[in-house]
């Protein structure tokens, strides 16, 4: 009997003691924190309008990713430079204030000049190739090479051609761009092809282009026909060339701190969202690119010149050293998986 009350009085201890411990000393369970959804507020910032590619691929990331995790997971999407414009997102991104950009990927040449792939002259044909060589090896190394700022790059959204818009002539030669102003988005290429055109150059923050063009700080633009469209810059020109001679591509980047902090469950969900947002984005750009165009007809604000074969290959022979005069920097194997995509 003594026996039977000794065990009973230790049971009884040791059953008060673990009910006793704080919260932070319990053994998590499945369905718990540790290996469940985790709760948090998701950012991604990006500067062009709702109606193109990047903000459809965004608007199906986010409804994914809200539905499978039940809620927990909640993302924000800022359009329209409404949060961080094309100067201050990605350092708002390694700072983990953000933790999905968009950008054009020649906005990244200056930390890694192999980021110029969309810039050089008439690489791609269309948004098929261009995902091909960003989802093959070397584009892949491209999007993990800002790994030391805490950034990696996650996947390719295309955006698609661009084209050439001014105010002041129209365009059917190489020789009709000497001495005009384009804005371009930056970076090494893109400056040696206007001036190869005899042209200027100037950089200028997305978000402030339209006031840029009416104002006359720049003679015109290159865009793809959903960003021209889009944000009505055909409002403030007079022409418009049919050109796909350069590419807007962007890739979705994310911050690492904030990557690696997920577990394997949220990490799942939002993998999956990517993956649904790049679909839909890659499927919306073409769409959204013919629509575009046709709108623009609509319009009637621009004349619009479409290059014969002949004329695009004027413009192909003067550009042509362009990819001599930067192999070495890009890297002759990156510029050659390139040209094995665009086969």
């Amino acid at each position: 009997m003594k026996k039977f009350a000794l065990s009973l009085f230790v049971l009884i201890s040791v059953i008060f003691l673990v009910a006793c411990q704080g919260d932070d000393e319990k053994i998590p369970v499945s369905g718990e924190a540790s290996d469940g959804v985790q709760e948090m507020k998701i950012k991604f910032a990006h500067v062009v309008a709702e109606n193109t590619p990047k903000h459809k691929g965004a608007l199906k990331m986010k409804e994914y990713i809200e539905k499978e995790s039940g809620g927990k997971i909640e993302v924000e999407i800022y359009p329209n430079s409404s949060l961080f414009g094309d100067q201050d997102e990605y350092q708002n991104l390694v700072a983990n204030n953000i933790q999905f950009i968009a950008p054009d990927l020649t906005k990244f040449v200056g930390n890694n000049p192999q980021f110029n792939v969309p810039a050089l002259p008439f690489m791609f044909d269309d948004d098929d190739e261009a995902i091909a060589f960003w989802d093959g090896e070397k584009g892949k190394e491209v999007l993990a090479s800002l790994k030391n700022d805490g950034v990696i790059g996650l996947s390719m959204w295309p955006n698609g051609g661009k084209h050439l818009t001014n105010g002041k002539r129209s365009i059917s030669s190489p020789e009709d761009l000497k001495g005009l102003k384009f804005r371009t988005q930056g970076g090494q290429v893109l400056e040696s092809i206007y001036h190869a055109l005899g042209a200027g150059s100037e950089s200028i923050p997305f978000g402030e282009l339209y006031t840029a063009l009416d104002q006359g700080v720049v003679d015109g633009q290159e865009n793809t026909f959903s960003n021209i469209e889009s944000k009505k810059f055909d409002e403030v020109q007079k022409y418009m060339t049919v050109m796909n001679h350069t590419r807007v591509d962007y890739a979705v980047f994310t911050n690492t701190k904030f990557w690696d902090s997920m577990n394997e469950a949220t990490k799942k969900i939002v993998e999956d969202g990517l993956a649904a947002g790049t679909e839909v984005a890659r499927a919306e750009a073409k769409s959204l690119n013919e629509k575009a165009l046709e709108t623009i007809k609509e319009r009637g604000n621009v004349e619009i010149v479409e290059l014969t074969p002949e004329q695009v290959e004027e413009f192909r022979k003067v550009l042509e050293p362009i990819y001599k005069e930067y192999e070495e920097e890009i890297g002759a194997d990156v510029i050659e998986a390139a040209r094995e995509a665009a086969k």
